[in-house]
């Protein structure tokens, strides 16, 4: 009989979605489920990028160029120039969501065997997107003791060897809402420096950002030009997660052209996507300030329910709309599966992001999980009162 690839065998199941077998259970038994456990923002999308596809002129969906349009590309240059981050259109791949930027930054950067250091808990596709790449990710951990702040420069220097070849960090951070400060990401840029590698900054959740903080990105900082790359998208930016376009970030040309080749062979991004995102780059300031306000409501209603529970820990977030909760209990993937399977209140439960998935250090974050505060105020409300009603019987 016929055997699967080893590398397909190592593949990690995704915490955030391999739970859904047991929601369509609890959907089949006429429960009802919240959701806390994807980031998929219930905002709507700006209504300029649905009326762009609506109204298209075009008479052929033709390829477009593999690095995407050079109009869309150029806009994307002015959305960044507006905000401190000095490139053209030709520093810029346009990719199929976040998630292609990021293997295509893997597949530039290294090869088979080769490292990349990453603060832990970190998005927990990035353990997938090394393992599909063949690179080693070397952990180093932040606690919710400290907020998940980012490791003294000591924890990072331990851990370069011949083989590291980047850190990657997610700012503002994803599961932890984490965001790293000014001086955070200049420590980080003299690590780089010094140890000749790239700084690989995930930077998608760049707009939400709470009480007054600001994003610094690492392309603001003077001496990044050859060691830096971003990784972006439109998917939470203006809630366009079914766009699925995002884009690779650099000024190292070496990296551009390297990453080219990647584009070029899955040929080119979708072109109704990129008309849609061309025309949300559109969207009034309006919109964030009414999106921030209401994720920051969200945020601060979540975190204050939740530590009213006896005996749970959370991270505060200074941007995104995620935070990591740690639980009186053990397993946490066993925790959430016997939510669906097994708890409701009123014929209502809810489906968390069981936390484990989101480290790559064995054993560590079990008992944690993440929450994504992308449903109104109303139904988080429930949610917690669910949980915490949850968590009461669970112990009992």
């Amino acid at each position: 009989m016929p055997t699967v690839s080893s590398k397909g065998a190592r593949m990690p199941e995704s915490p955030i979605r391999k739970l859904v077998p047991y929601a369509e259970i609890a959907y089949k038994n006429n429960k009802t489920v919240f959701h806390l456990n994807i980031g998929q923002p219930d905002i709507k999308s700006p209504q300029i990028a649905m009326d762009a596809v609506a109204h298209h002129h075009l008479d052929i969906l033709a390829y477009t160029r593999s690095e995407g349009s050079e109009p869309y590309r150029t806009k994307i240059a002015a959305y960044y120039n507006r905000n401190n981050i000095p490139v053209n259109a030709q520093d810029i791949i346009v990719t199929t969501g976040g998630s292609e930027a990021l293997l295509f930054a893997m597949g530039t950067i290294a090869d088979q065997g080769d490292e990349i250091i990453i603060p832990e808990p970190f998005y927990a596709n990035y353990n997938g997107f090394a393992t599909a790449s063949g690179v080693k990710i070397v952990p180093v951990i932040s606690k919710i003791e400290d907020n998940f702040a980012l490791p003294p420069i000591s924890e990072f220097e331990k851990l370069i060897t011949p083989k590291t070849k980047a850190i990657l960090i997610c700012n503002p951070g994803n599961p932890t809402g984490y965001l790293y400060s000014r001086e955070e990401i200049e420590t980080l840029v003299k690590i780089v420096n010094k140890h000749d590698l790239f700084l690989v900054a995930d930077e998608v959740y760049r707009e939400f950002t709470y009480d007054g903080e600001k994003h610094t990105s690492i392309l603001e900082i003077e001496g990044m030009s050859q060691n830096g790359i971003i990784i972006d998208s439109v998917s939470k930016r203006y809630s366009m997660c079914g766009a699925r376009i995002g884009c690779l970030v650099s000024q190292n040309n070496k990296v551009i052209q390297t990453a080219l080749k990647f584009a070029q062979a899955r040929l080119s991004p979708p072109t109704f996507a990129q008309i849609a995102s061309e025309a949300a780059l559109n969207t009034p300031q309006s919109y964030f300030d009414e999106v921030i306000s209401e994720y920051k409501d969200r945020r601060d209603t979540l975190i204050k329910l939740l530590e009213e529970i006896p005996g749970v820990k959370v991270g505060h977030p200074k941007g995104a709309f995620y935070c990591i909760v740690e639980l009186p209990v053990k397993d946490s993937d066993l925790f959430a599966q016997w939510l669906l399977e097994k708890f409701d209140v009123d014929g209502q439960t809810v489906m968390v992001a069981p936390a484990a998935g989101f480290y790559s250090s064995e054993g560590v974050g079990k008992n944690q999980i993440r929450i994504a505060y992308v449903l109104q105020k109303e139904s988080l409300i429930k949610a917690v009162n669910i949980l915490k009603a949850a968590l009461k019987e669970y112990r009992d």
